[in-house]
């Protein structure tokens, strides 16, 4: 019988998140934990396969105690996302948990070129500290991570979607939810596929100076 993977989703309760346990809910080789301050910001039935702990990452003994036996970590949080990667990191380890998926930021590295890039230092530029140290972290420990950086999000119900290295310059200026949730249960399915890759996620063709939405 195959072993179902344990997967605790931290900030649980956001938008990405939303998509990623609609796609693996009552899938019989997954367990999820939803992690998040308040079960009430869940929308929707929580699946057969899940159960809530609500609790704030920065809370070492609330994060331990939901750390243990898990088998990857899929982080979907916002705010002070160095603080709580450092204690994220701490529990893992001290856990023996290897495996993370982390949802970060476009732009951490000033890797979006031209009027596009300059329009979103603009906007979220001061913003995008936390997110780059948060990534660092990870990149200098021992853990198995992916670390994601979507452009603007947007609530289309499709999934289509690019990605690009750490190494190269952004695409697009938009992606999905929906989409980036889909790289996020890719990885969840096989957790061995884009170990120690760090990519930028956005929606073919849809270059230009700021996403069409705004």
């Amino acid at each position: 019988m195959k072993q179902r993977i344990k997967v605790l989703v931290l900030g649980a309760g956001g938008q990405i998140a939303h998509w990623v346990i609609r796609m693996l809910a009552d899938d019989a080789d997954v367990q999820l934990t939803l992690f998040l301050r308040h079960a009430r910001k869940l929308r929707g039935q929580v699946p057969g396969n899940a159960h809530i702990v609500e609790g704030d990452v920065l809370d070492r003994h609330r994060l331990d105690a939901a750390m243990a036996g898990q088998d990857l970590v899929y982080v979907n949080l916002a705010g002070e996302l160095d603080g709580q990667m450092k204690r994220i990191v701490a529990a893992m380890q001290a856990a023996g948990v290897k495996r993370i998926v982390y949802v970060a930021s476009l732009g951490i590295y000033d890797e979006v070129p031209g009027r596009f890039g300059e329009w979103n230092r603009r906007e979220i530029g001061p913003y995008l500290g936390p997110y780059r140290r948060a990534a660092d972290m990870l990149e200098a420990s021992d853990l198995d991570y992916t670390i994601l950086r979507p452009a603007w999000l947007t609530d289309a119900d499709e999934v289509d979607y690019e990605t690009t290295p750490r190494s190269a310059l952004f695409k697009g200026t938009e992606v999905s939810r929906k989409s980036v949730a889909a790289l996020v249960v890719e990885i969840v399915r096989s957790p061995g596929r884009r170990v120690g890759e760090n990519l930028g996620v956005d929606k073919p063709g849809t270059e230009g100076d700021k996403p069409a939405f705004l």
